[in-house]
């Protein structure tokens, strides 16, 4: 199967109600988007679908792990990833301009016409969304086996360097503090 027929799912036949779909994507779907901030991805989506009359729910659970540079020291690091959205997929005439107008991210409008949902945009999307923001091992394990102790030595020296020359621009004013 092609991987852009793979997140495609044909909704006209559905029946109303919840239906669920899995997908694995891995370093190979993202290649598409060009070069990401993260490597060795191995996610799992699971979408629940509830198929209504005039609209769908859509539910992703995103969950898995992915590689990307420490934002401390800059070696790799393994991030969990975990999260989930919800989007709801209105029926309408002219989608277009509702798409333009609607200000909720979390409403997207389709052609009364349309068959199918493409999914891989909002995969992308949202496995990166579920990357935390701040990529840094926790504290007790800094200096660990996965951190590049040459730059943590440089940030150390650095820091000391920092506190030791502060300006002289405030010394003095404590004589003003007791004036009251």
């Amino acid at each position: 199967m092609s991987q852009r027929r793979e997140f495609e799912i044909a909704f006209v036949g559905l029946k109303p109600g919840v239906h669920e779909y899995e997908y694995r994507v891995d370093d190979k779907f993202f290649a598409k988007y060009g070069e990401q901030d993260f490597k060795n991805c191995e996610a799992n989506i699971k979408l629940h679908l509830d198929k209504k009359n005039g609209f769908m729910q859509l539910k992703f659970d995103i969950d898995g792990t992915v590689e990307a540079a420490c934002d401390r020291c800059g070696n790799n690091l393994p991030l969990q990833l975990w999260d989930e959205f919800n989007i709801i997929v209105k029926m309408v005439e002219e989608p277009e301009t509702m798409n333009e107008q609607e200000e909720d991210p979390d409403i997207y409008y389709i052609s009364r016409g349309e068959s199918h949902l493409h999914l891989e945009d909002w995969i992308y999307e949202f496995v990166n969304l579920s990357i935390p923001l701040q990529k840094m091992c926790k504290p007790e394990e800094m200096g660990g086996p996965k951190c590049n102790k040459e730059v943590l030595e440089k940030l150390r020296k650095m820091e000391e360097d920092a506190q030791k020359d502060t300006p002289t621009v405030w010394k003095g004013l404590e004589k003003f503090k007791d004036l009251e």
